[in-house]
């Protein structure tokens, strides 16, 4: 019986014969090629454990990885993709781990579990969540807020404080208003009254911030 060798050599020379018949380009005339060790060295790449690659892969770049295990892209625009996604996820969870009432005004989720608290509570349990307490910054969203208010039919304290200057308001951050929806004659607490609170008719007051209000939160 013939050795595989010996079939490999035999159907490699009748491969042969015919390409240098038709003078096939890349492979070296038979007559460079001295007797079988010529030949042994032409078949070396097919013979060869790592055919058909006949030399060491290049390797590649480690894959970094981002969300849930997805690679990092070097585009900077799928990237952004990414991080945008991420955040919707984040504020969705959020807002599901409140399990009640919710609306949307623009970029924002607003969400209330109907709880009351004092305000330095109710702004706590928001952070807790992934958010901060609502915060109208235009109709849209205090309309918004307000739909909350008037399922639960309570004041709700607004993501607004008063700033080091007696009766001027700002936001959490300290930046200045660039809304408001003040109740007639308000805000008139003059320095006693540092919270705000919405009435259930979407008007604003201010209040001391000890009293319990119902508490809503935005994403």
């Amino acid at each position: 019986m013939m050795s595989y060798s010996f079939c490999m050599l035999t159907a490699a020379a009748a491969l042969l014969v015919p390409c240098h018949a038709l003078s096939c380009p890349g492979l070296p005339e038979l007559s460079d090629i001295p007797g079988l060790g010529g030949l042994l060295r032409l078949l070396k790449p097919i013979l060869s454990p790592k055919w058909p690659f006949g030399r060491e892969r290049l390797p590649e770049p480690p894959l970094t990885t981002g969300l849930q295990g997805l690679p990092i892209s070097p585009d900077t625009e799928f990237s952004d993709v990414l991080e945008n996604f991420r955040q919707r996820l984040s504020r969705l969870e959020g807002v599901l781990t409140l399990k009640g009432k919710i609306a949307k005004a623009g970029e924002k989720i607003i969400a209330s579990n109907g709880k009351k608290a004092d305000f330095s509570s109710a702004l706590e349990s928001c952070e807790k969540t992934g958010g901060t307490l609502a915060t109208p910054m235009n109709k849209e969203e205090n309309r918004a807020i307000l739909g909350i208010v008037e399922q639960y039919n309570s004041y709700a304290y607004l993501g607004i404080k008063e700033s080091e200057t007696s009766g001027q308001f700002e936001y959490m951050n300290g930046m200045p208003l660039n809304y408001t929806n003040w109740h007639q004659y308000e805000p008139n607490g003059k320095g006693t009254e540092k919270c705000v609170e919405m009435y259930t008719n979407g008007n604003w007051n201010d209040r001391k911030c000890n009293l319990y209000r119902l508490t809503i939160c935005e994403f």
